[in-house]
């Protein structure tokens, strides 16, 4: 259980987004229910000297799902390996993770939802049972071998959580959804993230970043770089609310945290399909996005702040989209009806 850590993002991000990660649950700002109940967990865990119950993380993507896993590796002095469900296409290659682990490991799978029917199969019996069969040989001849393996804990990361299968879902022992942040605590992971960074930032200059960061700690960061960057070409280097605006505005994040594409799929239901319905796949089309990101990125902002209703018929502008656009809404007869299953 004193096994180093090892790191906690994947190796294509920066260095400086990985340092920004929370590495202990009280770094970790937000989530206060789901935060409470981690510690009741992993301290039971610490004091028993046994791995962490399986943990399945759900939530659109940015919420802190990855930096989640780290923790609970630092909290127990565990191991983390980190994998993916798109990367572990056969079943062998989710043997050649198991076979490798070491007692006490996290096992993080992100995007868990993409794992293939005959690898989730097979993961089954590793998660219950710690135990992984290979099969040896092909036809007839063909005889199964039952390995053990050390106890682990899986933690497993989605934004689809209607993709998991049941079976898979129900051997997680902790399933928690990530809300999207408030301005207050996105606030405080800004002015952190600026500690961090070495930025100098007023009060001010943080609540608006974190205004217009969509309830996403990710985008936050994110967006406190830009504005950095601005403040050192474009000022003396300190963020504060003029800097701040003016930042955001240059780098076309608007008032209520819309971006460009946020902007286009509005702009495509308005004025090109006069205010909807429209089908997904042909505002997707419209804009030059794939449909699952439209669907999983954009939309459920718009959705959120309700600039967008999903109906039967498809997606229609709202009133609010008409004025944040500053165009005029048609006159309808009736207005539509919104689809409580879309």
């Amino acid at each position: 259980m004193g096994r180093p850590v090892a790191p906690t993002a994947d190796p294509v991000e920066s260095a400086e987004e990985v340092h920004l990660r929370p590495r202990r649950l009280a770094e970790f700002v937000g989530q206060a229910q789901l935060k409470e109940h981690l510690e009741i967990m992993l301290e039971a865990a610490r004091r028993r000297d046994q791995p962490v119950d399986h943990l399945l993380f759900a939530g659109p993507p940015g919420l802190g799902k990855t930096s989640l896993a780290g923790i609970v590796a630092n909290e127990v002095g565990a191991g983390l390996r980190v994998t993916s469900g798109p990367a572990l296409v056969r079943a062998g290659d989710l043997a050649a993770v198991l076979t490798n682990l070491v007692e006490g490991d996290v096992l993080f799978v992100d995007e868990i939802h993409r794992l293939g029917r005959a690898v989730e199969e097979i993961l089954y019996p590793a998660m219950e049972d710690f135990q992984f069969d290979i099969v040896l040989g092909k036809g007839p001849s063909a005889r199964t071998i039952r390995l053990d393996l050390p106890r682990f804990t899986l933690v497993g990361a989605t934004t689809r959580t209607g993709l998991i299968t049941g079976p898979l879902r129900d051997r997680f022992g902790f399933v928690a959804r990530l809300d999207y942040y408030d301005p207050a605590d996105l606030e405080d992971i800004i002015g952190r993230s600026a500690r961090i960074l070495d930025v100098a930032i007023d009060r001010d200059g943080a609540a608006e970043i974190a205004r217009r960061s969509r309830g996403t700690p990710r985008i936050a960061n994110r967006l406190l770089k830009r504005v950095r960057d601005f403040a050192e070409v474009r000022g003396d280097g300190t963020v504060d609310l003029g800097v701040a605006r003016r930042g955001l505005e240059l780098f076309g994040v608007d008032d209520l945290g819309l971006d460009k594409v946020d902007r286009a799929i509005l702009d495509a239901v308005c004025a090109r399909f006069g205010g909807g319905p429209v089908g997904l796949s042909t505002l997707a089309v419209s804009v030059g996005e794939e449909t699952d990101t439209v669907e999983d990125v954009y939309e459920p902002f718009l959705l959120q702040l309700g600039l967008l209703m999903r109906t039967p018929r498809g997606r229609v502008a709202t009133q609010q989209a008409w004025d944040h656009l500053g165009l005029s809404a048609p006159v309808l007869d009736r207005p539509p009806e919104p689809d409580p299953l879309f």
